[in-house]
């Protein structure tokens, strides 16, 4: 019998680490297990299951562990001991920002490491926890391979005007852009609707990527052309703690009359702005649509609002729009929310159904509508992995 080849794919979130075990000796790579580091609770736990949903392993530390070494160090043991000591041929990573270097997955390397670090200031709120786990996983297993897969490399050939910030050429040249993020949610998803609707490949497409982060992607021919986020994770669409789009003399107020810092400024926007701050109340948009109080339906009609105005701003990009795609924690579960938008793009086309929406069918576009709607769950983990398996397969090692 052959030795299993798998990859452990990482996607590091604000507070727990989602993490999948795939086999990728064939063309797809299969999904074995999937878990949760867990690292900020009282007493930290890993918990593995199935591929199904299928309860494997659990695990709780008595005591918290600040750089999460001995949860990794559970979750190696365990795919040791279930698939075989030599099964685990490498570690992949979603790696928040790339900058303008990297267009495409890479082996992780001292080097490369450093200049990801670099780019901290570009992306705080994520880059550390990308970043964390790799220099956990190498102390661990120092002869492990890791790869970075980058959120920003989907958008890696946005163009001007797209890519372009108003301001003096000379910031563009230091590499003070628009890239996007995302990326690996864009595109799982624009290969999932090329699967679903070969049709519409060529047509004017938005997706939209909405939870606790949020953001639009403008595709032609599967590939990004325009995106709502910028130099930083903070632009464009309102999110769960991030403002989106401000307008800068707002900050430029909060700096010379209100006396805040730079860092308490960068704080209030990616900690206690978007339906935060505007409700008062909750990040989470099921807390919200749940409520009875009026500033959390405030926040949740900023949300609708700003999405709507911004997929009319990708379809001005695209020059119309043929296909609108709804997917992350929010488009896939909030009916409410998907109704919501479409309505207020009823002008330009969109019709939704309402059963369809209610049921959460993959197709909930109107019989009458112009433009075709979709609800496709995201699969991050899966796109590192193709990634993974594509990096090994070239040089060999699989």
């Amino acid at each position: 019998m052959p030795a299993l080849e798998a990859v452990l794919v990482l996607n590091s979130g604000s507070s727990s680490i989602k993490f999948g075990l795939f086999e990728i000796s064939a063309a797809e790579p299969a999904l074995l297990c999937k878990g949760l580091l867990d690292e900020h609770e009282a007493k930290p736990r890993l918990v593995v299951k199935g591929a199904a949903g299928e309860d494997l392993f659990e695990k709780r530390r008595d005591e918290a562990d600040a750089d999460g070494g001995h949860l990794f160090a559970d979750v190696l043991a365990f795919i040791d001991d279930r698939f075989g000591q030599d099964s685990l041929r490498a570690a992949g990573h979603r790696i928040v920002h790339g900058g303008p270097d990297h267009s495409g997955p890479v082996e992780l390397t001292d080097d490369v490491y450093a200049k990801l670090e670099a780019l901290t200031p570009l992306a705080p709120l994520h880059q550390p926890r990308c970043l964390a786990p790799i220099r956990t996983l190498s102390a661990i297993r120092p002869a492990l391979t890791q790869i970075a897969c980058f959120d920003t490399a989907f958008h890696h050939g946005l163009a001007p005007p797209a890519s372009r910030f108003a301001i003096p050429r000379r910031y563009e040249q230091q590499g003070i852009r628009r890239y996007g993020f995302h990326g690996l949610s864009f595109e799982y998803v624009a290969g999932r609707l090329a699967g679903i609707a070969p049709q519409l490949v060529a047509k004017r497409t938005v997706v939209a990527h909405l939870g606790n982060g949020a953001s639009l992607c403008a595709l032609r021919n599967g590939r990004s052309v325009d995106t709502t986020m910028g130099l930083t994770p903070l632009d464009g669409l309102v999110m769960g703690t991030r403002s989106g789009t401000i307008d800068p003399g707002v900050l430029l107020y909060l700096q010379l009359h209100e006396r805040m810092s730079v860092e308490d400024i960068q704080h209030l926007l990616y900690h206690e702005s978007g339906l935060l701050g505007v409700s008062g109340l909750s990040a989470d948009m099921r807390t919200l649509l749940a409520s009875r109080e009026a500033a959390a339906w405030e926040a949740v009609d900023l949300f609708v609002f700003r999405a709507a105005q911004e997929i009319a701003m990708m379809a001005t990009t695209l020059g119309g729009l043929d296909c609108l795609v709804f997917t992350g924690g929010i488009g896939e579960h909030a009916k409410e929310i998907r109704s919501a938008i479409g309505e207020r793009l009823a002008w330009l086309g969109v019709r939704i159904d309402a059963v369809a929406n209610d049921e959460g069918r993959e197709r909930i576009a109107g019989g009458d509508s112009p433009v075709e709607v979709f609800v496709i769950p995201t699969n991050e983990e899966l796109a590192i992995a193709r990634h993974c398996a594509e990096v090994l397969r070239l040089d060999h090692r699989i």
